[in-house]
This record gives C-alpha cells, structure tokens and sequence, in this order.
C-alpha cells in the first residue's frame, strides 16, 4: 500500500468519552478530532481539509496526527478491544515488521462520577521485529486556517495559536516528534494530547492506567445492556458508538460526529451535523429504552425538557447545540477544501431556522417515556404534562401548514404528511399520558383533537389514483417517512393501506436492496444515494406486515454494508456500496438498533 494508494474513506474507527471523539483510519492517522468537545474547532481536520498526510508537502495545511513506516506500509489491520471504544491498529511494512497503535479517551468512574477528559491517548508498541517509523503531529486551530507554534518542555510539546493551546505529553524523544525524524521502535511509547495542563503521575504509569481503567469501564457498561440473542455484537458495536455521539454533560446526543461529508460525489449537499435534532429524539430515546440505558435516556430527556423550559412561547426551532446554544448560523470554513476536496466545509447549521412542523409532536413523544417507564427515578408529573399540552396546542395549529419536512427541503415548503403524522402522534400521546395521571377530561380533549387530525391526515394524504399514502398533501409521489405509519401507530399494521403504502415504496424507491428517501427533484437536483435509515425503516415495516423472513433477508444485506469496523454513515451508494454522508450516523445506529430487536429470535426459543 503505497502512498500514492491513498485517499480517505468512511473506514474509520471512531473513539471518544462523552466529551470529545476523533476518527483514526486504517493506517492509524486521526484524521478528524474537535477539542475541547463534539462541536468544537477540529484539532484534527484532515478529512475534509483536502491534504495528503502521506504526502506531506509545502504548505501542508496539516491537520492530522500519523504513524507511519519509514519504507511503505505493506499491511495495515484494525479491530476494537472486544466490548469497548478502544481501538488498535497494527501496521506492517515491507520486511513484515508490526507496530501496534492503540488509541482511546479515558473514560472510567472516579470520585463518584465519570472522568471524561478533553484528552486523546495512543500508545504505539512494537510486536514484531524493529518497526522504523515517522511520526507527525501536526495540529491545526481555527478549521484549518492556524498553524500553531511549537513549545517543547522536558517531556512535552505546547501547541499555541489565537484560538487555543493543548499540550503533548510523550515519553517518545521529542526531537523525532518534532522534526518528523525517523526512528526505530524498540519499547512502547504513549502520548497524552489534551489541554495545557501538566500530568500529576508518570506518562507510562498514566495510560497504562487510563487504558485498564476504561476498558474495565466499557466492559461494565456493556454488561448492563439488554440486547438481542442474535446480532449481539453489530448490536453492540451500535450501542458503544451511540454513546460516543452524546455530550454527556448536558445530556445532548449528536445526528454525527462529522461536518460536511457529502451526502453523494461531487455534490454540494454537505452538512453539519454536530448538533441535536428534535425529530431525532423520538427515535433516540426509543433505542435507548430497549437497550435498557435508561440513564442516558433520563439525561437526553433531561436536555429536551430544559429546551422546551427555556422556549419562548414553547415555540420550538429543529435543531439546537449541545448546549443548547440555538443560535447555529451556517457558515463556511474558507480553509477546508472538504473531503476529497468536495467542498463547502460548513460550520453551523441553517436549518435551525427553517420551519419544521413535526418538532412539537416529536418532543411529546419522546417525553412519553417520562410517564410509562417506572425505572426512570424523575417520573413525569402533571407540570410536564401541563407544559407537552402547549406543545400539543402548537401541533394542533400547525399540522396543515407548509414546512420544510423531514428532509429539510430549503426552497421546496409544502404541507408534508410526515410532520402532520408526527403532530397527530403529540395529540394522541397526550391523550394517554391524560388517561395515565387520572385527568379524564383532557384525556377526551385530546383524545377528540388525534380523531380530528387523524381523519383530516387520512383524507388529505391519501392518493386514490395510486392507492397509497403520499409524502404531502394533494401529492403525487412518495417519500420514505410514510413507513412509519405503524411504527406510530397512525395505522394498524393489518391496515390494507399500510400494506398498499409500503409495497408502492418498495417498488418505486428501492435500488440494489437499499432505500431512497425519495426519488424526486429536490433543491439540489435528483438524489442519487440511499439514506441508511431508510432502508431500516423499510425493514420494520416488513416485519409489521408479517414479512419477517423478507426483512431478516434485506437486515443481513444491510449488516454487510457497514464498514470492517461495524459503523455506518447516513448514506450508501446503491451501485458502488461506498459510504457517504456524515459519521457515524445517529439515525444509522438507531436504526440497526431498532431492527435487531424486533427480528431477532428470543432468548427463550434459542436456549
């Protein structure tokens, strides 16, 4: 594997504690890292900056930090540590030496609580014979567009620019570190990259506890998580990633770790994700509840009933920061080039601005949980029920009106049968939580507004031509939200026109076993690739309809798609199967999620 082999890909291992994450690919270079948290100016930006980390050249906008043989690589192989967010790369050259890099965040309790650092540690350890290799760390701050200076002490180097400082912490020379000086690897070498503050203990000593001590952490969260008799480890592997997409400290959880990765080649659908959607939570939280996490179930839930608190007239945008910053103004990086040099690199996100109807019926979903699952120590009460009802008046006088839809369309508003769905969902939800805390007459209330949604939905969102529901009202085409009719519970699963709805879809959005969105003209022309979720949607609704058989077929082609590490993206191209879009993705993880549990046989049929 030469470097003029390389390009970067969406095979990257992602490690991270709740506070920060980072994507290493397979030849151990991280190539993406915000510092000091998920949202934050990437340290590491090489995957969408459009440099060569094995081609270093003048003017390298760097953004990276690389391990590699001094001759070229012949091998390289990756894997996680079993049940846990640590990763280890082994790199072989041409003489079949092997070095072995192992990468983590520390993670782990201490002081009755979790110690989740803004730091990355890697520990790079010969295996087999004497591997000569080249390091280079080369920061960036500011997306790209600083360069630090370089200040060593006796066992570290502080890298400073305007925007920020951190500090390597290494028991490797750091003349070779800082002078990308070849050298051979005779004994295990750690570095600790964090903010710019000295160790309290030896380097060694340091990561070799840090590394236990979150191994021992990961391997007690996983023993805590309920999980399918089959697909245990995609599962799994789903489940850790997950966690690495929230923000532990408010709760938030992330649509992905990434920016601006192309939805598809030479394209300009490039977003930033780093942010949380309301539409998500729903979705989220219902995975969450079946992996039996339910504490950061509570701590999302937490984190969207503090937004709906502090909401002006409980009006509500898509989409907020991880701090519940809602101000997200989209912008671009002029720095990065963007991955494989398809730009816009975009900072922020316009589309918490925009119109989305189905926010209001999407939190009250969510918030159902608060009042039916009795693990939860914070139970829903009758001033949260008070505060979902403005919600419940908001969806009520919305669910006809135009919006930007579920796709988030930026010139394309129409009346989209999805967020009318969603907003039916809130009144309904509303109406059982009623039922549950005693209060019959707004139970009936509610009750009386979901019967009236509902039939205007029905009416409105129903083709007679084509015999199925359709994506808006008075529309014509289809979109891949109408799958999720029964996951609501707008339509009974034997309801003949689900069954019609989700046939019409499969015949007119499924290509090479995946799933469109749609298959009209958007802002930005014809989609071209699949979004990931949708085909698990699709899945799910095989399964409602009695196909099991069908979807546990369409489940394991989908299972194969993901890259060698078990992660998925937010889109697959049907012909080449490459990934695209950012990463990892939420919705993905849910997805897989969702799809193992229903599918799978139980534990009692198995043993």
């Amino acid at each position: 594997m030469t470097t003029a082999d390389y390009r970067p890909t969406l095979e990257l291992g992602a490690i991270g504690n709740g506070t920060l994450a980072a994507l290493i690919d397979t030849r151990a270079t991280n190539l993406w890292c915000c510092f000091p948290r998920l949202d934050g100016d990437p340290l590491f930006c090489a995957l969408v900056g459009g440099t060569q980390p094995y081609r270093p050249r003048e003017g390298d906008k760097g953004g990276y930090f690389a391990v590699e043989p001094a001759g070229d690589l012949a091998v390289s192989r990756q894997r996680y540590q079993l049940n846990s967010a640590v990763l280890i790369t082994e790199l072989e050259d041409g003489e079949g030496n092997v070095a072995e890099v192992t990468d983590f965040a520390p993670r782990f309790h201490q002081y009755d609580r979790i110690f989740r650092p803004p730091t990355l540690v890697r520990r790079i350890a010969p295996v087999k014979g004497l591997p000569r290799l080249r390091l280079r760390v080369r920061p960036r701050f500011a997306y790209g567009q600083e360069v630090p200076q370089q200040t060593l002490g006796s066992n570290h180097v502080r890298y400073a620019s305007h925007s920020g400082a951190v500090r390597l912490t290494t028991d490797a020379p750091l003349a070779y570190v800082v002078e990308e000086t070849p050298f051979f690897l005779d004994r295990p070498l750690h570095f600790i990259l964090g903010a710019d503050e000295s160790l309290t203990a030896g380097i060694a000593e340091t990561a070799r506890s840090f590394l236990e001590r979150t191994l021992d952490h990961w391997h007690g969260w996983v023993r805590s998580l309920s999980i399918p008799f089959e697909w245990q480890d995609e599962v799994i592997r789903a489940a850790i990633t997950l966690k690495l997409c929230s923000f532990e400290e408010t709760g938030a959880i992330v649509a992905a770790l990434t920016t601006s990765i192309p939805e598809a080649p030479g394209t300009e659908r490039n977003w930033d994700y780093r942010f949380c959607w309301l539409r998500d939570a729903y979705f989220v939280v219902t995975a969450l509840n079946r992996l039996g996490t339910t504490r950061s179930m509570e701590e999302y839930l937490g984190y969207i009933a503090d937004i709906v608190g502090e909401s002006e007239n409980r009006r509500l945008r898509p989409c907020y920061g991880i701090t519940r910053r809602a101000d997200l103004q989209e912008r671009i990086a002029p720095a990065l080039a963007g991955y494989r040099g398809m730009g816009p690199v975009r900072i922020g996100n316009q589309a918490h601005l925009q119109v989305q109807n189905d926010v209001y019926g999407s939190v009250i979903l969510a918030a159902t949980h608060a009042f039916f699952d009795r693990r939860l120590p914070l139970a829903g009460d009758q001033v949260l029920f008070e505060r979902l009802e403005e919600l419940g008046r908001l969806a009520v006088a919305v669910f006809d009106q135009p919006d930007a839809g579920p796709w988030e369309l930026r010139n394309l508003p129409a009346v989209h049968t999805f967020s009318a769905v969603i907003c039916w969902a809130g009144c309904d939800r509303l109406a059982r939580i009623a039922t549950r805390l005693g209060l019959a007459e707004r139970a009936c209330h509610w009750r009386r507004e979901a019967d009236r949604l509902h039939a205007a939905i029905s009416h409105q969102a129903w083709n007679p031509d084509l015999g199925c529901f359709v994506a808006t009202f008075g529309g014509d085409h289809l979109d891949a939200s109408l799958l999720l009719l029964s996951e609501l519970d707008f339509l009974a699963a034997d309801d003949p026109r689900f069954a019609a709805t989700v046939e019409a879809i499969g015949t007119q959005l499924m290509r090479g076993g995946l799933l469109l969105r749609y298959s009209v003209e958007d802002d930005f022309g014809r989609p071209e690739t699949a979004f990931t979720i949708c085909t698990f949607w699709y899945i799910e609704a095989l399964a409602a309809l009695g196909r099991k058989e069908e979807a546990r077929r369409l489940f394991a082609a989908l299972l194969a798609r993901r890259n060698p590490l078990g992660l998925l993206s937010e889109d697959i191209h049907p012909e080449t199967g490459e990934l695209w879009g950012n990463y990892p993705q939420t919705y993905s993880l849910v997805g897989l999620i969702n799809c193992a549990m229903r599918l799978s046989i139980g534990w009692e049929e198995a043993l």
